[in-house]
């Protein structure tokens, strides 16, 4: 059994919507638990710090604009196997590809305003974490 965190986002459209409780009871009915959560607002200095992965791609400033439009809520999420069954909740990128019953499909409204974010492997969340949260901040 691999017990793992990873970072979790409620979006700005999921937020504006008021589906932060929705989307927290799915994580917790898989078997996520949420040790830390904040609700805030991104600078655009923090959204382009924290999406610097993409700064050449050519979607970065859309996204950057987006992710500064409303409050987020970031979450620590821990679990067994949590970054992949976590990912697994979330659904493809793309609302219209994702599975029935995921995040994704239930509450995206496009490949931006997708409801969610999730880290994709074991060293991106240690610094996504690291980004949002101190270790004072997550209580096991």
């Amino acid at each position: 059994m691999t017990i793992e965190r990873t970072l979790s986002i409620v979006k700005p459209d999921a937020t504006r919507r008021n589906l932060t409780g929705q989307i927290n009871a799915r994580l917790e009915a898989a078997g996520l638990r949420i040790l830390a959560q904040k609700r805030l607002r991104l600078t655009r200095e923090q959204a382009e710090t924290f999406y610097a992965v993409h700064a050449e791609r050519s979607f970065f400033d859309d996204l950057c604009d987006f992710m500064i439009s409303g409050p987020v809520v970031a979450q620590v999420l821990e679990g067994e196997n949590a970054i992949v069954k976590n990912r697994e909740i979330m659904g493809a990128t793309n609302p219209a590809n994702a599975k029935d019953g995921t995040i994704r499909k239930d509450f995206g409204e496009t490949v931006e305003a997708n409801s969610v974010h999730g880290s994709d492997s074991a060293e991106t969340a240690a610094r996504e974490i690291a980004f949002f949260f101190s270790d004072i901040e997550i209580v096991g």
